[in-house]
């Protein structure tokens, strides 16, 4: 089961290159495929955001054990795609993420730390 997630975000395309943006969110989510059919990662999901006035327009969640994730977010082809997607939209951002067990984990650091700064 999973413990970890990489939360995959971006903000609005760059003008001018809107068009190609469908084509890298298609290589990228049939990369993922391949990663889930391989065993690599357990799932992932996009979402598309509807308008709101944010920075974030979309995200994509992949779940998997954290040594694989950490592999696969320093692989060439993940940073070759992150890549692609900077030149056509913007505010691309890769951050580490606690679901299941680890998350239990994490509030209990925060927890531990908050006591240990508490006023």
């Amino acid at each position: 089961m999973a413990d970890a997630a990489l939360f995959i975000g971006w903000g609005e395309a760059i003008q001018g290159r809107e068009e190609a943006g469908p084509q890298v969110f298609a290589e990228t989510l049939a990369y993922y495929a391949s990663l889930q059919e391989e065993g690599r990662i357990e799932s992932f999901e996009p979402v598309l955001l509807a308008p709101h006035g944010g920075g974030v327009g979309g995200f994509i969640l992949l779940r998997g054990e954290r040594d694989r994730l950490d592999q696969i977010r320093s692989s060439d082809e993940f940073e070759r795609l992150t890549l692609k997607a900077e030149l056509v939209v913007r505010e691309v951002g890769v951050i580490n993420a606690l679901i299941g067990d680890s998350l239990t984990h994490g509030m209990e650091l925060y927890q531990e730390a908050l006591g240990a700064v508490a006023v």
